[in-house]
């Protein structure tokens, strides 16, 4: 019988040797006895560089999926499916730190002094991750004021140019938005129809401010100057050149006619052709939250196991893993899509040939034969 064929054992299918061999406390090598709980910290951070490498292997495969301009409507379900299984995967890793926390403060201690200067930082995987997501270098957060790559060896290097060589996530999105064909169609300018409903819906809404009989005069001065904000945004995305002067600045990633195509799916996603580039922008939405959130809930775990103290690598602790929270950020373009929406009895009306474009119509001649 070939060897493709012949039969596998769960114990070295799994190479449950190498792994369940894989820890090796410090404390053990150093004292006389083990540190209790230090087999606790290592096989939690083997897990999540587990599932970073599952990770890894989703975002590999959905970049693929955008080589070459081609995304059809099979291959965004496809997308969709495996970025879901990365939100799974995120939720999984926000819940470990429960498990993390059954650890104290003080039984941390008991080896904490043994792991210098091993740091979460240096997760290599952790930071292909992020690169392969669309973190910009200008956006990273330095290192004791040294690049993110410092903790790193030369092959480790080699590694981080190869994730940041190709097309990032964010890049591929951008682009695969850019090629929406829908934004001009006939005699229908979307950005045009949009304009008149945004205009509509702002005046409605000042009118009612105005007209209020609860509001103080004051609050009602507040209201409209709260609103000229929101219009202001606005007037960025009908005017282009406002829109890349924010994009210069940094304050926005997408390119204008991205940013037009995300508010075009967000804003018609019922239509059928929409709804899987809509559950991709979502799901996008979801695995940007749950980073935050995780970025969140481990810097608070820290906090509550180190307090203050300087993390075993260098940095400052809690307050940099919370500032990353803040500052590693990359679908928030899609978040600034919320500010551009418009209620539905507002959304323009689409033009017949439009709609059936957008919605699977069969022609009436058509029939299934028998």
């Amino acid at each position: 019988m070939s060897e493709k064929f012949t039969s596998v054992h769960y114990h070295s299918y799994l190479q449950l040797d190498k792994i369940l061999d894989a820890q090796h406390p410090r404390s053990a090598q150093v004292e006389e006895s083990v540190a209790h709980d230090e087999m606790l910290f290592i096989i939690m951070h083997q897990v999540y560089e587990l599932w970073f490498k599952q990770i890894i292997h989703e975002l590999e495969s959905i970049s693929l999926m955008f080589e070459d301009n081609l995304m059809d409507e099979v291959e965004i379900l496809k997308a969709v499916t495996r970025l879901e299984r990365i939100i799974e995967i995120q939720k999984l890793l926000i819940d470990q730190i429960n498990v993390m926390e059954t650890l104290t403060a003080m039984d941390f201690l008991d080896f904490r002094q043994y792991l210098f200067p091993a740091s979460g930082f240096q997760s290599l995987q952790f930071r292909v991750v992020e690169n392969l997501l669309g973190l910009k270098q200008e956006q990273r957060l330095t290192y004791n004021n040294l690049p993110y790559d410092v903790v790193f060896s030369e092959t480790q290097k080699e590694v981080l140019e190869r994730s940041i060589e190709n097309k990032s996530l964010l890049t591929h999105v951008i682009e695969w938005l850019d090629r929406t064909p829908f934004l001009e169609f006939s005699k229908f300018s979307f950005l045009e129809a949009y304009k008149k409903a945004v205009e509509r819906m702002i005046q409605k809404d000042k009118d009612a401010i105005n007209a209020s009989e609860i509001l103080s005069e004051e609050t009602k001065k507040q209201r409209l100057t709260m609103m000229g904000d929101t219009s202001t945004y606005f007037n960025a995305v009908f005017d282009p050149a406002q829109f890349e002067e924010m994009r210069n600045r940094g304050e926005v990633k997408f390119s204008y006619k991205a940013m037009l195509a995300a508010l075009f799916i967000f804003l018609y996603r019922d239509e059928p052709i929409l709804q899987q580039p809509y559950r991709l922008l979502s799901r996008l939405m979801d695995i940007e939250e749950m980073l935050t959130n995780w970025r969140n809930r481990h810097s608070q775990m820290v906090l509550r196991m180190i307090g203050r103290k300087t993390g075993t690598g260098g940095s400052s602790g809690h307050q940099y893993l919370k500032s990353t929270a803040q500052h590693h950020q990359i679908f928030t373009d899609l978040y600034q899509v919320a500010t551009l929406l418009i209620p539905r009895s507002e959304l323009p009306a689409l033009p017949e040939e439009l709609k059936q474009y957008l919605g699977f119509y069969f022609s009436s001649h058509e029939h299934v034969k028998e």
